[in-house]
């Protein structure tokens, strides 16, 4: 999709939640993170015909802010925005929520880097080279300068022993998934049958040659696990052990360009410039991230409180642009989205696969999930409360990645009357009179949402989806009759809560446009639950050799979102852009992936943050 097509997306559709400012090219890889979300201003149902004003595009805003002179040291204050702490799962090994990921980037890094393709490239803590012959075969090279904050080097069996750790049966994170078992002999080693991962090689202290199963095109775009483990802290720790450990929640380490000095457990991080971190000196002397309830984002903005927050209510953007003088907004199209998913089996803990379930879930029924899908107007939803600046979702692939999200499938558009259609084709029938469809076996049918807290419009989203369900006859009711702070909620999804039938949730996708990460039948992250033969073998033919050719990859995923729009055990509500407000006196900061801008180029030009006049 090109910037005319993606200025004229924006203007006509629009869109929902906050959750994640993307941030320097030295974030998180391309690991799926979950994030709360920030809703409409009221529960009335957007009138059609009221004027839409003021809104906004993507390419109305920089994703670079580089003005100015750099003073020398300084410190800038970072606003984690959130109504809940965060969990405190310090490294990326065994993080698994995006509040973590915004603690993580400021004090560790993935060992590559990507260019704005998503493309892996040499300029990384680490390079790689792909055997001419047999390019199922990486040999990653960490550079000499590359050490843990304690000055210790981080070498090729760090780098192996997190793949080991990931591997063991002990394991009790998130991160063993469809790339992880790709390397040779890793299953077995993960289920007991042999003592060595065959396929991950140690050649120096420097050199790690891993073997894949398969080459896919994904190696090269996220494939890769590029996160080490400090063994010499965590080698004695036992696995079951090591997320809960203290070297992971009261004293992480990293190599990245600030160090972690103190914790208020899920409050705030106070960190200090890493003197020896591998790009060079970082600019500043000190970063204090502090969580940030977003009631007082705009507040804590406007008198200089923080310099940048990593989510700002975008329904609020338009009541304040012209007020905050001191803030220069940068945006990016924000490679995540928000969607409706349906509860359709449960996860297999034994043997760490999904089970669908459709004869005994209550939203088993494809015509009942389309219908909700039609029934939700998520266009004017992002046009009448975010400006333009989010808008309706189509389909499972985001517009991040334009080479391969389809922006000539619609999804499913707003029609309440087809709605009514496909629940009455399906035997959805008003039985008792009471204004509520019956399910098809005459019973009463009630459906539990389940939906997360967040700012000062999160309530009011959820009652409006809740209304457009119920003026298509579907009783829908809030979890508990109330919204759930983010830890809570992702528990209960994670655990396939027999009393979810239908949550609201939200993604940050990987770099890697490889859905099988969320929607595989080995993905512990695929909350739907939702297994069929058609959508492994579509997913498998997007990894496969023939996949090399972008053109028949492009065709594979095309044929995956449509077989999505019509099975629907998710939905996308809203696509969004990503928009970062920043202090007027902050410098080399960037919005987005493959910038060239990097964290440790961060700096401030003024000892003290600018207040709005």
């Amino acid at each position: 999709m090109n910037n005319k097509l993606r200025l004229l997306l924006l203007v006509l559709l629009a869109s929902f939640v906050v959750f994640m400012a993307a941030c320097s090219n030295d974030g998180a890889s391309g690991d799926p993170e979950e994030t709360p979300s920030d809703d409409p201003e009221t529960e009335e149902t957007p009138e059609e015909d009221e004027e839409t004003d003021g809104l906004y595009s993507i390419e109305d805003f920089d994703h670079i802010k580089d003005d100015g002179t750099t003073i020398d040291g300084g410190e800038l204050v970072f606003g984690l925005s959130s109504d809940t702490p965060f969990e405190g799962t310090l490294n990326w090994n065994f993080y698994s929520g995006n509040p973590d990921a915004q603690v993580l980037q400021w004090f560790d890094e993935p060992l590559l880097t990507w260019d704005e393709n998503y493309v892996y490239t040499q300029d990384g803590a680490a390079t790689y080279e792909i055997d001419e012959e047999d390019n199922r075969i990486w040999t990653l090279t960490i550079r000499d300068n590359v050490n843990w904050h304690d000055g210790t080097p981080v070498t090729a069996e760090d780098w192996a022993f997190a793949h080991y750790v990931i591997a063991d049966p002990d394991y009790d994170g998130v991160r063993f998934d469809s790339s992880l078992r790709n390397i040779e002999g890793i299953v077995d080693y993960h289920n007991g049958e042999a003592d060595e991962i065959s396929g991950i090689e140690i050649i120096d202290e420097k050199t790690l040659r891993i073997t894949y199963v398969q080459a896919t095109p994904s190696l090269i775009t996220g494939g890769v696990w590029t996160y080490p483990l400090a063994k010499h802290i965590y080698g004695d720790i036992p696995v079951e052990e090591m997320s809960s450990h203290a070297a992971t929640r009261q004293n992480p380490i990293g190599f990245g360009p600030y160090k972690v000095d103190s914790i208020v457990p899920g409050e705030s991080v106070s960190y200090s410039k890493y003197e020896d971190y591998w790009r060079g000196e970082p600019a500043l002397d000190k970063v204090t991230l502090r969580v940030i309830n977003p009631s007082v984002v705009v507040e804590e903005l406007r008198n200089g409180g923080v310099d940048m927050v990593s989510s700002f209510p975008q329904a609020q953007f338009a009541d304040v642009v012209d007020e905050l003088s001191n803030i220069t907004w940068l945006g990016n199209i924000d490679r995540a989205y928000t969607y409706i998913g349906f509860k359709l089996g449960h996860w297999d803990e034994e043997n760490r696969v999904n089970v669908y379930d459709p004869e005994n879930a209550k939203m088993g029924n494809k015509n009942l999930r389309q219908a909700m899908w039609h029934a939700v107007d998520n266009d004017t939803v992002g046009e009448r409360f975010y400006h333009g600046l989010r808008w309706a979702g189509t389909t499972l692939i985001p517009p991040s990645h334009p080479e391969f999200h389809d922006a000539t499938n619609p999804g499913r558009a707003y029609d309440p009357e087809r709605a009514n259609e496909l629940l009455d084709e399906a035997g959805y029938v008003d039985v008792d009179g009471d204004g509520f469809r019956e399910d098809p076996d005459g019973n009463e049918l009630v459906i539990n949402f389940a939906s997360m807290s967040g700012d000062e419009i999160a309530e009011p989203l959820a009652n409006y989806y809740i209304q457009a369900w119920a003026n298509v006859g579907l009783n829908v009711q809030l979890l508990d009759g109330r919204l759930h702070e983010f830890n809570s909620f992702y528990d209960r999804v994670e655990a396939d809560d027999p009393d979810i039938d239908i949550y609201q949730g939200a993604w940050v996708v990987g770099i890697d446009v490889d859905p099988s990460g969320l929607y595989g039948a080995e993905a512990s992250y695929n909350y739907t639950r939702y297994v069929s033969d058609e959508n492994n073998q579509l997913m498998t033919d997007g990894l496969s050799e023939a996949a090399f050719d972008v053109d028949y990859r492009v065709d594979v995923y095309n044929q995956w979102q449509e077989y999505m729009v019509e099975n629907v055990p998710a939905f996308p509500t809203l696509y969004r852009a990503a928009l970062v407000p920043v202090n007027n006196r902050v410098t080399g900061y960037a919005v987005g992936d493959g910038t060239g801008y990097f964290r440790y180029q961060v700096g401030v030009t003024e000892e003290v943050a600018e207040s709005a006049e």
